[in-house]
């Protein structure tokens, strides 16, 4: 692994304080973005969409939903990370016929193994399944994460927000999404004090049985 990956986890931390004079630049936005497309998540489904916001007076609203963390209103973007209420046969059945277009296979080939998916959450209850689709944006919530460190951009995973204010003021639950978890970025303020602060982990031997 590359020596620069594992000092670029190590120089990250969730920023407190932004320097609010810095935007991320749009092409850094966009491969933010490209990196979150590219997330493992279970059968490849992503039962999740992301809204990313720079709209101050949108920001200044998540702010007051966010228990009034000033990182919403400092950072450059806010990623807030949506999954789905459901997972529904038509929706499987998409993600299939969109296998089977880009790797060039009829979709009869696939079939089998859509039947397979939907068999798979057939039986499970709608907290089940909403549980579920909430764990695959976390996936994609430490990719991002992961691919800002590499850009030495800062982020800070929260989650102390009110979910149903975010669904309303974003709409999100017309579009069948409820708001997961979220996460601003930006450029650590140099007067952020805990950018100096030893990052505490468990030895590896403990952590590794």
């Amino acid at each position: 692994m590359s020596h620069h990956f594992i000092e670029s986890l190590k120089w990250r931390y969730a920023t407190k304080s932004f320097d609010t004079d810095k935007k991320v630049s749009a092409e850094d936005i966009a491969s933010l973005k490209e990196s979150i497309n590219l997330t493992a998540t279970s059968f490849g489904l992503q039962p999740f969409r992301v809204m990313v916001i720079d709209d101050p007076a949108l920001k200044t609203k998540l702010r007051a939903a966010s228990w009034d963390q000033p990182q919403l209103e400092e950072s450059s973007h806010v990623f807030v990370f949506a999954s789905k209420l459901d997972m529904t046969a038509e929706y499987i059945d998409d993600y299939v016929r969109r296998t089977a277009a880009i790797r060039g296979l009829p979709y009869e080939a696939l079939s089998g193994y859509g039947d397979f998916m939907k068999n798979s959450i057939a039986d499970k209850d709608p907290e089940f399944i909403q549980g579920w689709n909430r764990r695959q944006a976390y996936i994609a919530l430490g990719t991002l994460m992961a691919a800002a460190a590499e850009l030495r951009i800062d982020a800070c995973p929260m989650e102390g927000f009110d979910p149903a204010q975010y669904d309303e003021l974003l709409g999100l639950k017309e579009k069948g999404l409820t708001a997961a978890v979220i996460a601003p970025v930006g450029y650590r303020s140099a007067e952020d004090p805990t950018q100096h602060a030893a990052k505490v982990r468990l030895p590896l031997e403990e952590m590794f049985l």
